[in-house]
């Protein structure tokens, strides 16, 4: 691999880890909507794929 593929791969997969970053931050934003509604923290991990603690930590 040259210098300028390995520079592409390089730059793609920094781009898809901070599609990755952003996608985390919107369950968490998602999940801190509906704590405030009162939606059980259990149901709120499971709806959105975050883990108890995640929830509990908002």
């Amino acid at each position: 691999m040259g210098t300028r593929e390995y520079l592409l791969e390089k730059a793609k997969n920094e781009g898809k880890a901070v599609e990755r970053a952003k996608a985390e931050a919107e369950k968490l934003d998602s999940a801190l909507e509906f704590k405030k509604l009162g939606v059980p923290g259990a149901d709120i991990a499971k709806a959105l794929g975050l883990s108890i603690d995640q929830v509990k930590a908002l």
